[in-house]
């Protein structure tokens, strides 16, 4: 008995097969022994030779191979899910348990899946469950509470994907309120956010700076050089350094904090955010109004060190320094003893690439935020300078080092800085700074006539 019902299963899992001619049906199948051949009647592997004499044996395992082929082959066919026959309600009942980011991809496949992802009932759990009532939000079964609400008539006649992007703004407002809280805390010195690291980083990012890359080492500005490479500097803060066969080696992008936020995310990606101009407020009280109330913050880096961070207040201009269309603005002068600002460590401009690494002395990044009377940002940018040896010694007895300058210059204004070496200390010490701005931004910016 026992044999036969092992003889049944195995006819089973078979497909049904008999047993050739000549095999007892109570026998067991013959299995064939370890690389090939038959077995005998006694239970030995029969050779090549004895393989002629059982035709039948070698005809079942043919049918026997054959057979679990085709039923290997047609459960494969079958485990294949046509979703295109599949009722609706099953997908519904499906994409339910999908949160919204796997929703808004799922709805990308086809247009099947398009309208069967804008679906309002589940759009409405969604919501529901991501902005709760504030009354409620104590409450252990508010969520399910929210979602009972299902079958209000509302839901019924809304158009689909009414929810969907109800979610959405919802999204979009609360992350523009998260950013904007974020962004509150101002820094007095320079009047732009503290936080705007932090606010940049979960962002996409936009367009933010064009550079015309077509005659680099005609349009640019060679301001260093070390043993490896030669700095270029072009407009808006763009440094690229090239090797000594004038092939790149790296490009640095320098970006002021004023506006970066609005830049890197209210662009697109071909197009730059472009801020609205600026109203002038008259004031026909103050007769130099637009000279004085200046506020002047500087920092001078590079890749972490910061050689000088400074800032100066109340800075003015006489009628008297208006000349060539420029406003003259002292912030140290150089007669002043006490103003004059010491630089802290071996100045220069640090670069590395994915195998070398170098400095490239007197040069460095400059940040300058001036703000107006009224604490708003004036002139605003971020560029590398170089500092050039001066031809003539300094003047002052105090100072027998040599003598440097740097010069920055835009649409704005100029700045130009004058610097010493002192031997005793090995530093380097600012002895006169001073701003230039235009004249015709100055009038443009406060409504004035200078």
């Amino acid at each position: 008995m026992a044999t036969g019902r092992g003889w049944i299963l195995r006819q089973h899992s078979l497909g049904g097969s008999r047993p050739p001619p000549g095999v007892d049906s109570r026998s067991p199948f013959l299995v064939a022994p370890p690389g090939g051949g038959s077995w005998s009647a006694a239970g030995c592997p029969l050779r090549d030779s004895a393989m002629s004499k059982y035709p039948a044996a070698m005809q079942l395992k043919k049918t026997h191979t054959s057979r679990m082929c085709t039923r290997s082959t047609s459960i494969k066919s079958n485990s294949a899910i046509d979703f295109d026959r599949m009722p609706s309600e099953i997908l519904l009942k499906i994409l339910s348990y999908l949160n919204a980011e796997s929703l808004l991809c799922t709805g990308c496949v086809n247009k099947s899946f398009y309208h069967l992802s804008n679906d309002n009932t589940i759009w409405f759990k969604i919501y529901s469950k991501s902005f709760l009532p504030k009354r409620k939000k104590w409450r252990t079964g508010s969520a399910q509470e929210s979602a009972v609400s299902l079958n209000l008539p509302e839901l019924q006649d809304r158009e689909s994907g009414y929810w969907k992007k109800e979610y959405i703004m919802k999204k979009i407002a609360a992350g523009k309120a998260d950013l904007i809280q974020l962004l509150k805390p101002i820094n007095t010195c320079t009047g732009l956010p503290l936080k705007t690291k932090e606010a940049i980083k979960p962002l996409q990012r936009s367009l933010i700076s064009e550079y015309d890359l077509a005659n680099l080492t005609k349009n640019a500005k060679m301001i260093g050089c070390d043993a490896l490479v030669e700095l270029y500097s072009f407009d808006q803060g763009l440094l690229v350094g090239f090797w000594k066969k004038s092939e790149i080696a790296f490009i640095m992008a320098c970006l002021h904090y004023h506006q970066l936020i609005e830049r890197s995310t209210l662009g697109s990606a071909t197009v730059r955010y472009a801020a609205a101009p600026d109203k002038a407020i008259l004031d026909d009280i103050d007769p130099e109004y637009g000279m004085h109330g200046y506020q002047l913050h500087i920092d001078l880096h590079s890749r972490g060190n910061t050689y000088m961070c400074g800032t100066f207040r109340s800075l003015f201009c006489k009628k008297d320094y208006i000349r060539n269309g420029y406003m003259r603005f002292t912030v140290i002068s150089y007669k002043k003893t006490a103003q004059h600002v010491p630089l802290v460590g071996n100045i220069g401009l640090s670069w590395s690439t994915g195998v070398f690494e170098g400095n490239v002395q007197n040069c460095f990044i400059m940040d300058v935020t001036l703000l107006d009377d009224s604490q708003k940002p004036y002139w605003c940018f971020s560029a590398p300078v170089n500092m050039v040896l001066s031809p003539k010694p300094s003047s002052l007895y105090q100072y027998l080092g040599p003598s440097y300058y740097l010069n920055y210059m835009d649409l704005t204004g100029k700045v130009h800085m004058e610097l010493v070496w002192m031997e005793e200390t090995n530093e380097y010490c600012i002895i006169n700074l001073v701003l230039y701005l235009s004249t015709e931004k100055v009038n443009n910016w406060f409504g004035t006539n200078y």
